[in-house]
């Protein structure tokens, strides 16, 4: 997205659904706060987000998010089962902006169960997103340990074979000389709502994201599954100097 001298529409969504396997994960506290409202404030703080909205199908999460400022909206049950997908739940919240406010420019997708986010971090992906032509930027973490080239597929016989490429490929064990590979690390996206969000040729598994997905490296950045998970990201509040008051 190369953005006209007009300023864009942008507008920071959380989306979290209450059905979890850690009970209420999104909304255990963290440092006196919900866990939600780390992101949540992190977006408030920023120098480009005009609207704040916050989306599930859970009241409790669209609770803790109005208490920061993020207006609700109430996700359908279809959309907030283990089995669906975030790209509809993203298309489905854009409805309800789009019809509350009108056509936006930019989405900001916040995960509720991450609280390693800055405003530093946002606004960074929001710049560079305004300045260059990519339908998004997305905070994403090298992983050589995990590169496909060095993972194995289940053979029906039980036993490994390669996962990518024929088993006699040669590929060199030195993680380091592999092809540069990283994974998301889904604490936030930020979307071109016109070449990314509503494009018919986005990447799977996350087409909302488009085709030109360029990748802002963190490090440290992670998602919330266990209890243990809550005192890393404590951890990493303190260590960044993360504080709102």
């Amino acid at each position: 997205m190369a953005i006209s001298e007009s300023k864009p529409i942008i507008v920071a969504l959380i989306i979290g659904r209450g059905n979890n396997t850690l009970k209420n994960k999104n909304i255990l506290p963290v440092m006196g706060r919900p866990l939600l409202q780390w992101g949540g404030l992190a977006a408030k703080f920023s120098n480009y987000i005009d609207y704040y909205y916050v989306s599930s199908d859970d009241d409790k999460i669209l609770k803790v998010g109005e208490e920061i400022g993020f207006k609700s909206i109430k996700r359908p049950d279809e959309l907030a089962l283990p089995t669906s997908q975030s790209s509809d739940a993203v298309k489905h919240a854009l409805n309800f902006i789009e019809g509350d406010i009108g056509k936006i420019d930019i989405l900001i997708v916040i995960h509720a169960n991450v609280g390693t986010i800055t405003t530093q971090m946002l606004d960074s992906c929001i710049d560079l997103l305004m300045n260059n032509n990519y339908t998004s930027v997305i905070p994403s973490h090298y992983k050589y340990e995990y590169h496909p080239r060095r993972a194995k597929r289940i053979n029906a016989d039980g036993t490994l074979g390669n996962f990518v490429g024929s088993d006699t490929e040669y590929i060199s064990a030195n993680r380091q000389e592999l092809e540069p590979c990283v994974f998301f690390d889904h604490s936030f996206w930020v979307l071109d709502v016109k070449n990314g969000v509503k494009s018919e040729n986005g990447q799977y598994p996350w087409p909302v994201m488009g085709n030109r997905i360029f990748p802002f490296i963190t490090e440290g950045c992670f998602d919330v599954h266990d209890l243990d998970d809550l005192k890393r990201t404590e951890e990493w509040l303190i260590e960044n100097g993360v504080r709102y008051e």
